[in-house]
């Protein structure tokens, strides 16, 4: 079991099994078909009795509507006009999940009636907490003038997960063998989606004017930092990742795999070869646009993993250097795993605290950047000199020659991102219900009232 606890090194808030707060049962990874699921029990920081039915607290609640909800954002009536849709949700809901003994939420099984909910409440709060830790304080709703609380839907139908103005919802991925896949089990697609939250929270939105195509890469590369930051705080991930790697972290593994919706499947790969200048000539997705900058973040968290592997000799300069240009020459891959395995075997527990002071401090110096960025003309430039800011105030600027090592080799403050080439498209999360607000409405063509009212049969009440 996992809870709080402050490690001194770099002054940040991590997870420890210490936590005497409220039991929830989370999956690191997703169930893969026909496994059994691995299940690892979290303390969050909510003290017990503070977390009702629902589950439901003073920030959040948790529904699961009755009948086939439409997503909130932009959608079509039955006749086929534009309506935006925001909570609340008035139809009809499930009975919600109860607490049980003792005020947790530790006793559900997976596939059993409560589980899916409790894992969604579970999974936002647990990001939260992670992340609350390295800013030091709670992080706002940016929608808090207009909603006291975040609605999260379990919504299987829906074939997506998305966040917005006062909501977050979580649907179904159909993977490469055409299986439906409950998002509301992904821990790492739920904590992308706080990621926005807290961007738009810490970092918060650019104007029509204002908005360049890296904002919205930052905004993916963010979210999916968020994710990386959170899993890194589930033992199982941590003792598996030791178990494939002994610590040569480039090996594909549950630390670098972002939007994991199963043992073996990912969206995106934190460490990955992109960059900027693919994107010199335009971009059409803001997805591939975030990777060159979630890979010079992860190389960035890697090397400060090296360099406090050195630092307390558990490996030498001469194993730092190869691990270092493995990438651009695969042909050592063989001698590099030999080597962490060697060394790895001689000490794991070392091993193990050097990666959680690395995580922790990349966690608290994405914190602090991110406070220091404005969202207008917004670049990665703009992210790097913060970055390199942040290491100097820290640390004296401990780490200033990696972060600009690993910055130069994507390209950033070398190439010039290229303007959209195509139209947003069904996909895309810059003009999306993350985006959209209710003054939207205003101009949009007005809906008949037999229209109206089949959706109020169902729970829906559409912007005027």
């Amino acid at each position: 079991m996992i809870g709080w606890e402050a490690r001194p090194l770099f002054g940040g808030r991590s997870f420890d099994p210490k936590q005497s707060g409220t039991r929830f049962r989370l999956l690191p990874v997703p169930p893969s078909s026909g496994a059994k699921p691995e299940l690892e029990t979290v303390a969050l920081s909510s003290p017990v009795g503070s977390i009702g039915p629902g589950p439901s607290d003073a920030r959040m609640f948790v529904i699961d509507p009755i009948g086939e909800k439409p997503p909130y954002g932009m959608n079509r009536g039955p006749y086929g006009t534009p309506y935006l849709y925001f909570p609340p949700w008035t139809g009809p809901v499930q009975p919600p999940t109860m607490p049980g003994p003792g005020g947790h939420f530790d006793h559900f099984e997976p596939g059993r009636p409560g589980f899916a909910e409790a894992h969604l409440f579970g999974c936002v709060r647990f990001t939260l907490d992670v992340w609350e830790g390295y800013f030091g304080r709670p992080i706002p709703w940016f929608f808090a003038p207009r909603y006291d609380r975040l609605e999260i839907v379990s919504l299987p139908h829906f074939d997506n997960a998305h966040t917005g103005l006062g909501f977050l919802e979580a649907g179904h991925y159909v993977n490469d063998r055409g299986e439906a896949v409950l998002l509301e089990l992904s821990s790492d697609i739920i904590a992308h989606e706080v990621g926005h939250l807290i961007i738009y929270a810490v970092v918060g939105q650019p104007t029509d004017a204002t908005a360049v195509g890296e904002y919205y890469g930052f905004h993916e590369s963010a979210a999916d930092l968020v994710a990386l930051v959170a899993a890194a705080h589930f033992d199982f991930v941590i003792d598996s990742l030791f178990e494939s790697t002994r610590g040569n972290l480039y090996v594909l593994n549950h630390l670098n795999r972002i939007g994991e919706v199963s043992h073996n499947e990912q969206i995106r790969e934190a460490s990955n070869s992109r960059h900027l200048a693919e994107f010199a000539a335009g971009w059409t997705k803001e997805h591939q646009l975030s990777l060159p900058l979630t890979g010079a973040i992860f190389d960035i968290l890697v090397d400060i993993f090296h360099e406090i592997l050195v630092e307390r000799h558990l490996i030498s300069p001469e194993m730092e250097h190869l691990a270092d240009v493995v990438e651009q020459q695969p042909e050592y891959e063989g001698l590099i795993q030999g080597l962490f395995d060697d060394a790895y075997a001689r000490d794991p527990e070392a091993f193990r605290s050097a990666l959680l002071d690395a995580r922790d401090c990349i966690g608290l110096y994405l914190a602090l950047t991110w406070q220091r960025l404005s969202p207008h003309d917004l670049n990665y430039v703009d992210v790097a000199a913060a970055l390199l800011q942040v290491d100097r105030e820290c640390s004296g600027g401990r780490f200033a020659r990696l972060i600009r090592r690993n910055c130069a080799l994507r390209g950033i403050g070398l190439v010039t991102v290229g303007p959209r080439q195509t139209p947003p498209s069904g996909d895309s999360h810059a003009f999306s219900a993350r985006t959209v607000v209710p003054e939207l409405a205003i101009g949009m063509p007005a809906m008949a009232y037999r229209e109206r009212w089949l959706l109020a049969e169902r729970g829906v009440q559409p912007i005027r």
